[in-house]
């Protein structure tokens, strides 16, 4: 299978990278680390001016209209790079409401506002939470708590998942300062700022309908995949470079079979989830059912993350652990990615039930069993 990018979709990649190369240097990474900045905030104005952020958004609500595939070849740079912005929040949020409110009072004053670079958080936590949904929508108010929500101090308008009156999940567009809404700041690992969301009797401004969450859900899934395979990418350049280098016994270290078969399981992992991630990818883009297929590069993702991020501390030695070296921001964002959306065995069970419950070849093909 060819999985190269088109030359519109490279273009993209490369007008990201250029961008990030110029934000996120060593010393940059390291000055914002030290800033106490929620996010790269001029990166970001600079994304919006360069339309970025716009990505998956219809025409129709101000975007380019274009696909995930597109969005992915961004996200892999923005992994690459460490870029502390939230592109794929807004865009998949925006696109969301533009699809599933039928421009209910009060939702194109939001679209307008993010696409004019404003914040909007989003979390699904109710989606994976294994012992209920922290966030219930009775009528149309909101009750309960939500945890470490990305720029969730920062936000006006928050995208959340809520457990419904029928003991369904669904989404919820609410504003962060209406009444009841209580925010807790602070700092996650990689440098991003998080708040804890805590709802009373809060209105909500809209319910979105349909199949929204699950729209949402995969492309959350996508998004964070492709920057974990782009983070992952840069990590392996990054180590083999060091131990070609690092020398032990009056020889690189890379020679050392261990090393090697360590740094050949980490390219490994990450090709297995690159191909897993691209079909999830192309079937978004071409509108197939993507459940099972979400479920695998979900779980794909986190194993990647948190091996090849130990594996690569670990060569590194005392160095890895030193944080005015860079190795230890992938690390950090190995983990924070792979908290996101639920662990690998949550979406590993979640897939066997699938299966369980179809009768498909696997989740790799669309016929039933018997054909």
């Amino acid at each position: 299978m060819d999985f190269s990018l088109s030359e519109d979709q490279r273009a993209f990649a490369d007008m990201a990278q250029s961008l990030f190369a110029d934000f996120c240097t060593d010393e940059k990474l390291r000055e914002h680390d030290t800033s106490g900045q929620p996010f790269m905030q001029q990166l970001w104005q600079q994304c919006v001016a360069a339309g970025l952020h716009s990505i998956v958004v219809p025409e129709s609500a101000g975007g380019l209209g274009l696909g995930m595939t597109e969005l992915l070849a961004v996200l892999e740079q923005q992994g690459k790079a460490l870029a502390q912005v939230p592109l794929w929040q807004q865009q998949v949020a925006v696109a969301a409401m533009a699809q599933f409110t039928a421009h209910a009072e009060g939702v194109d004053g939001v679209v307008q506002a993010a696409m004019d670079g404003g914040l909007i958080a989003v979390s699904l936590e109710s989606v994976v939470a294994s012992r209920g949904a922290p966030l219930m929508l009775k009528g149309h108010k909101l009750n309960g708590s939500l945890h470490a929500v990305a720029l969730g101090a920062q936000a006006d308008v928050a995208l959340v998942a809520a457990g419904g009156e029928d003991g369904r999940n669904q989404l919820v567009l609410v504003s962060l300062k209406a009444a009841g809404v209580e925010r807790m700041p602070g700092m996650r690992e990689d440098y991003c700022a998080v708040a804890d969301l805590h709802f009373a009797s809060t209105p909500v401004l809209a319910v979105l309908s349909g199949n929204a969450l699950e729209w949402v859900s995969e492309r959350a899934i996508a998004s964070l995949a492709s920057l974990q395979q782009g983070a992952t990418q840069e990590q392996l350049r990054r180590t083999v470079e060091y131990v070609t280098e690092r020398q032990q016994f009056g020889r690189p270290i890379g020679t050392f079979q261990l090393v090697q078969g360590q740094m050949a399981d980490g390219y490994i992992l990450a090709q297995a989830q690159r191909t897993a991630l691209y079909q999830l990818v192309w079937r978004l883009d071409q509108s197939l059912p993507c459940a099972p297929q979400a479920h695998c590069v979900r779980a794909q993702s986190n194993e990647l993350g948190l091996k090849v991020s130990r594996v690569a501390q670990h060569v590194h030695g005392g160095m890895g652990v030193d944080v005015t070296y860079p190795m230890h921001r992938f690390m950090f964002w190995g983990r924070a990615l792979a908290v996101e959306l639920g662990s690998a065995e949550h979406h590993l069970e979640a897939l066997g039930q699938w299966l369980a419950d179809n009768d498909n070849l696997g989740w790799k093909y669309d016929l039933p069993e018997d054909r």
